[in-house]
């Protein structure tokens, strides 16, 4: 989107702008980002017929400006994902399916798993994929995702769970005929996730960084990946040692390919690629 010069952002109006993100989301705008950053407000203050990204910055500090908080906050934040991304990860889930569902078995509960990062929903789907292919396995024990996101915008199409038909990518053609309904009509093109498998979601707006998070503790395994890149080191430190907190004793973290817990201090033991388990 190209953007009026009168409108261009300002190192000052970057700066301000930039802070009050690391602050209510701890996602860190380099320098390099301020051409990215405004680009991606740029409709935002013609929505509001705004003039300049001060006048923007006049309107998050205004005293009813959380609204608008929470509105930069969804624009800013980056939502890529796709179904079964980085697949070994979902191969590694059902393996480790029996030896949960044993322990919740014995300790009569039912299974817990939470997509921390869950953006439009792709990820959490595709657990619960894995999880329903494996049910007959299962006998007895019951099982809930919980898929979180700080976007409002995007967990709302994570409560639709409709996607554009050509990105329903799965790991079998079969698996799409009995997960997920073919639109017709004006929905042409597109599918939905049959309502079987939606309701075993339950979908929440959680920030990583707020005080308390309404997700159930001893969580089974919790995917939180390809999130941290956008953290600082001493937020991923926060954030490893919550999540830690969270996980049931033997359950299991799940991290990006791309992101690693060198350098953090934690109490977790490596046992596969991006994969951790809480010792117990």
């Amino acid at each position: 989107m190209v953007i009026p010069p009168e409108i261009q952002l300002s190192p000052e109006a970057f700066e301000w702008l930039s802070r009050l993100v690391y602050d209510q989301s701890r996602i860190c705008l380099g320098d390099d980002k301020r051409i990215l950053l405004a680009s991606r407000l740029a409709q935002r203050l013609r929505d509001l017929g705004l003039g300049s990204f001060e006048d923007y910055c006049d309107r998050l500090a205004a005293p009813d400006g959380a609204d608008e908080v929470t509105e930069l906050i969804d624009l800013v934040s980056t939502n890529h994902t796709r179904f079964f991304r980085e697949p070994v990860h979902f191969e590694i889930l059902r393996r480790l399916l029996p030896e949960l569902a044993s322990r919740a078995a014995r300790d009569g509960r039912s299974l817990s798993l939470w997509s921390a990062a869950a953006a439009s929903g792709e990820e959490a789907y595709s657990m619960a994929i894995v999880l329903a292919e494996s049910a007959g396995e299962r006998s007895g024990v019951g099982w809930r995702i919980e898929a979180s996101d700080i976007s409002r915008r995007m967990l709302e199409r994570c409560r639709m769970g409709i996607y554009e038909l050509s990105k329903v990518h799965l790991p079998t053609a079969v698996w799409r005929a009995r997960y997920f309904l073919r639109g017709f009509g004006e929905r042409e093109g597109m599918a939905r996730v049959k309502p079987a498998l939606r309701r075993r979601l339950t979908v929440r707006q959680v920030n990583l960084f707020q005080d308390f998070y309404p997700v159930p503790l001893d969580q089974d395994v919790i995917f939180c990946r390809n999130v941290m890149i956008y953290f600082d080191q001493p937020s991923r430190v926060a954030l490893v040692e919550r999540l830690t907190a969270q996980l049931a004793p033997g359950g299991y973290l799940f991290v990006g390919h791309t992101e690693s817990l060198i350098g953090i201090p934690h109490a977790l033991e490596s046992c596969g690629p991006s994969v951790y388990r809480r010792p117990g």
